[in-house]
C-alpha cells in the first residue's frame, strides 16, 4: 500500500469514526458502538556489560549498560486502543503506542489504523495499517500483560522488529471436528522503517501466509513472510570493493543490501492447560545480504502457583555468515594488496556484527490484583566467538564472545 492509498484509508477510517460519534448508540441495543482500551509495562533493566548496551529493538538508540546502569526505555510503553463497531459486518480500529523510538523519543506513533469486513462469522478482510504477523504471539507482542514472560526473546523477535505493515489481509477460520485451523494471508505493497543514526530501510511487496490450528489447550503456528528490502543510506564500503573489479563487484553484489528478496519462515507451538504452560519457537531468516541467514529458537515453560508463575526459557540465536576471505590479495600488485586488506577487514567487521548469542532466563510472575502483574526476570547470556551477539552501541573497551547478566522488573498493566 502506497502512502496516498494508506492516507485515503486512515481518512476513511476517521470519517467513520466521525460518523458514528453522531450516532454513539445503537438504537436496537442501547449499547455504545466504540469500546476503548489500553496497556503498559513500566520497567527498569539493568546489564553486567558496561561497555555495549542491551536493548529490545534495534530501532532504539541506547539501552542497558553502556547508556545507562538502570534503562527504563528498553521495556517502557503505553498504549491506546478505539474500536468501533458500526454493525455486525462492519468495523474499525485504531491503536496508538508510546515507547522508545530511533530518535530517542516517546512521540506517540500509530500501531495499527484498519478497517474490518465481516463477511462470515469465519471470514473476514482488513485494510489499513495492520499487524504483520511473523511469530506467534505477533498480535500481542507489545503487550506485556498477555505475555508470560518481561519480553518476548529477542533471539527471535529481534531477529525481525518490524511489528506492522500497511496493507491488506483475509482471514479465514476452518472448523474440522474439535480441530480450528485460521489461514491468514497478508500484503503490503511498501513500508518504511527508521532506525538510529539516520538509517532506514524500505521493505517492498510483502507478502505473508500463516496458518494457526488449534486444539484443546494445544496451538501450532506455521508462518513464512517474504518481501524485497533495501537499507539507505548504502553502505559506502561496497561501492569501495566495486573498484576491484570484477571479484569485488561480486563481493559487493552478494552483501550489499538493495533491493534483496528476504524469506523468513516459523514454527511455533504452546500448550496450556491451566496450572502450567510450555511453548516454542523458531525461525529462519534469509536475507541474501550481510544480514546472513539467521536462525533463533528458544523452549520456555512455567507454573502456576496461585498468583505467582515462575518460568524459564532457554534461547539461542545463530547466524551462517560471520566472515568472508574478501578479496584474494595474493593476485593483487603490492600497492593494491594494502587497501584491499583493509576492505577485507572492514567486511569482516561488518559481518561479525551478526548476532550469536544463547540465553538461559528465569523469572517470576506475580499477578497482584487485577489487570496488573509484577515481573522478575535474570538472563545470563553467552556470546558467540567474535560476536557482540544483540548488544548495541559497542565501545572499545568490550570483549566480544564474553558473557553478561541481565536483571530485570516490570509493572504490566491493562485497562
Amino acid at each position: 500500500m502506497n502512502a496516498f492509498s494508506y492516507r485515503l484509508t486512515l481518512t476513511a477510517l476517521l470519517a467513520a469514526l466521525c460518523v458514528a460519534n453522531a450516532r454513539a448508540e445503537d438504537p436496537k441495543s442501547g449499547t455504545s458502538m466504540f469500546s476503548f482500551s489500553g496497556f503498559g509495562t513500566l520497567g527498569v533493566v539493568h546489564s553486567s556489560e558496561k561497555n555495549a548496551d542491551f536493548t529490545s529493538s534495534v530501532f532504539k538508540p541506547d539501552g542497558a549498560g553502556y547508556s545507562e546502569s538502570w534503562s527504563p526505555g528498553v521495556d517502557s510503553r503505553i498504549g491506546a486502543q478505539l474500536t468501533a463497531r458500526f454493525s455486525r459486518q462492519f468495523s474499525a480500529l485504531v491503536q496508538v503506542v508510546a515507547e522508545q523510538r530511533y530518535d530517542d523519543t516517546y512521540k506517540p506513533s500509530v500501531e495499527w489504523a484498519n478497517i474490518k469486513y465481516q463477511f462470515t462469522p469465519d471470514l473476514s478482510a482488513r485494510i489499513g495499517r495492520i499487524v504483520l504477523p511473523v511469530y506467534m504471539v505477533s498480535d500481542f507482542r507489545k503487550v506485556g500483560y498477555a505475555n508470560p514472560w518481561v519480553r518476548p526473546p529477542t533471539e527471535v523477535y529481534g531477529t525481525n522488529p518490524v511489528t506492522n505493515i500497511d496493507g491488506t489481509d483475509l482471514s479465514y477460520r476452518l472448523h474440522l471436528g474439535e480441530i480450528t485451523t485460521t489461514l491468514h494471508g497478508t500484503y503490503g505493497r511498501d513500508y518504511t522503517s527508521d532506525y538510529p543514526h539516520g538509517v532506514s530501510s524500505k521493505a517492498r511487496d510483502v507478502w505473508g501466509i500463516v496458518d494457526t490450528t488449534e486444539y484443546g489447550a494445544a496451538s501450532f503456528y506455521v508462518s513464512y513472510l517474504q518481501s524485497h528490502i533495501s537499507l539507505r543510506p548504502p553502505i559506502a564500503l561496497f561501492d569501495a570493493f566495486r573498484q576491484f573489479g570484477p571479484q569485488g563487484i561480486a563481493i559487493a553484489d552478494n552483501y550489499e543490501l538493495i533491493d534483496k528478496t528476504v524469506r523468513v519462515v516459523t514454527l511455533g507451538a504452546s500448550y496450556d492447560p491451566g496450572n502450567w504452560f510450555s511453548m516454542a519457537e523458531w525461525t529462519h531468516s534469509k536475507y541474501h545480504s550481510f544480514l546472513g541467514k539467521s536462525t533463533g529458537w528458544y523452549v520456555s515453560g512455567g507454573y502456576r502457583i496461585g498468583r505467582f508463575t515462575p518460568y524459564i526459557t532457554d534461547a539461542q540465536v545463530t547466524n551462517a555468515i560471520t566472515s568472508d576471505p574478501g578479496l584474494t590479495l595474493s593476485t593483487l600488485p603490492p600497492y593494491l594488496a594494502v587497501p584491499a586488506a583493509a576492505l577485507n577487514a572492514g567486511l569482516n567487521q561488518v559481518l561479525a556484527r551478526n548476532p550469536v548469542q544463547r540465553t538461559i532466563s528465569a523469572g517470576l510472575r506475580w499477578d497482584f490484583t487485577k489487570n496488573f502483574d509484577f515481573k522478575l526476570q535474570c538472563d545470563h547470556t553467552r556470546l558467540g566467538p567474535g560476536s557482540p551477539g544483540t548488544l548495541i552501541n559497542v565501545q572499545p573497551g568490550f570483549r566480544s564472545g564474553g558473557t553478561l547478566n541481565l536483571f530485570s522488573a516490570t509493572v504490566d498493566f491493562v485497562f
